[in-house]
């Protein structure tokens, strides 16, 4: 939806630019303005050079990012048509109406949704395929417990404090990472641990930092139905196996123990 505004807001403030009075003097005075504003520094700019900038380089970044986009699901996108449009929006010499022009960006955005949504379910398909060769795979690991739900769990370094139970709140460590390796999350990297309701996260997670004692680093091997299932979050596609390195650092009374005393 925000690139689909963002595209539409494009597309304005071309039709804005080619409903502008363009006499060969104000053309030529253009000219000049724009030679001037490129030749100084950011610095030197007036309030309203830096807004005209501001303004195309919003437009050059939506473009960039869509092309990146585009190109990934194998849409390339045409530059040279892309700068025509802009230039004969510019010129007044548009070869398309206003209306019809947000018409084929509409349909342009349609046609990305619905590749996005192929790309999707061919991804989602391969990571249930992968996620249970992995798993029937690590299970037979030395070290390697699987639990009746399907998480699979491995004792990095064995605790001696508290155990949690579902309600506990809980602070942590942790580390995040795709089959492939990919870090998608990672407290350490933000230098201060997690600490949440143990009930509100994935299911994996409730389950598996119940059996860990406080000082203690697990393992985790998560199904894609403990984790986020069909969601996508990130760098985590629909039916995504996860690994987790957990540290419970401490378990900390619920609320509803807190107000019993």
């Amino acid at each position: 939806m925000q690139k689909s505004l963002v595209a539409l807001s494009t597309i304005a403030a071309l039709g804005l630019f080619a409903c502008q009075p363009n006499t060969s003097d104000e053309a030529a005075s253009k000219g000049a303005d724009s030679a001037t504003t490129s030749s100084v520094s950011a610095e030197e700019m007036t309030d309203s050079q830096k807004q005209a900038y501001a303004m195309g380089a919003s437009m050059g970044l939506f473009v960039n990012n869509r092309a990146e986009q585009q190109a990934q699901l194998g849409l390339p996108l045409d530059q040279e048509a892309l700068k025509q449009g802009f230039n004969d929006g510019l010129a007044e010499t548009l070869k398309f109406t206003p209306e019809q022009i947000q018409q084929i960006a509409q349909q342009g955005e349609e046609q990305l949704r619905t590749k996005q949504q192929e790309m999707a379910a061919q991804a989602a398909e391969k990571n249930i395929e992968a996620g249970i060769a992995y798993l029937e795979e690590n299970g037979k690991r030395e070290g390697v417990t699987t639990t009746e739900s399907g998480l699979q769990y491995e004792v990095l370094t064995e605790g001696e404090g508290a155990s949690p139970e579902a309600t506990d709140i809980v602070k942590v460590h942790y580390r995040g990472t795709l089959l492939d390796g990919t870090e998608f999350d990672s407290s350490y990297k933000r230098g201060e641990p997690a600490e949440f309701p143990l009930n509100r996260v994935i299911s994996g997670w409730t389950e598996g930092v119940q059996l860990m004692k406080e000082g203690a680093k697990y393992r985790f091997h998560i199904p894609s139905d403990l984790a986020y299932g069909e969601r996508s979050t990130g760098s985590i596609t629909p039916n995504s196996t996860l690994i987790f390195d957990v540290e419970l650092l401490e378990v900390v009374k619920s609320e509803a123990n807190d107000t019993t005393e």
